[in-house]
């Protein structure tokens, strides 16, 4: 069955969903479908009708994504040469990762990153400090004092 339903949806994980689905209406409906001579062309049935369905769904989506035209992009546009950067934020721990984002990316202060990571502004500032060490560790440049220290107002 879950051959059948990847023939035809094209996606692994969609494929195991419908057959999955198309055994759970047979087992549903198992008082009816245990009669019939080959219940497995039904549950067949059921996954080509639900392929069916599935690409009509994602095609209104599609029609309805181009129809929509975003004026903007909702991801910030980041210059490729930050791209450095930026995976090596990805690789400091969660919260410095976090803090060093909402503070730089979205320039937010440090008591509106302790309102959105509930901590407090200590924290943060604790985490902006570390993670700036640790990048400047990390793209080998020289860690700067303005700013970095751990009683910063941002």
């Amino acid at each position: 069955m879950i051959g059948l339903a990847y023939a035809l949806s094209g996606s692994r994980s969609a494929a195991e969903d419908l057959a999955q689905e198309a055994f759970l209406a047979a087992h549903n409906a198992w008082d009816r479908v245990s009669l019939y001579e080959k219940p497995e062309a039904w549950v067949r049935r059921v996954v080509a009708n639900k392929s069916v369905s599935l690409f009509r769904r994602k095609m209104r989506e599609a029609r309805a994504l181009a129809q929509m035209k975003p004026e903007s992009s909702y991801l910030p546009r980041i210059p490729a040469e930050d791209d450095d950067f930026w995976k090596a934020v990805r690789g400091l721990p969660k919260r410095q990762s976090q803090a060093i984002a909402l503070h730089y990316l979205e320039e937010m202060s440090v008591a509106e990153i302790a309102d959105i990571l509930e901590c407090a502004q200590g924290t943060v500032k604790v985490h902006l400090h570390k993670g700036r060490k640790r990048l400047a560790d990390r793209l080998g440049l020289e860690a700067s004092t303005q700013g970095a220290e751990v009683g910063e107002a941002s």
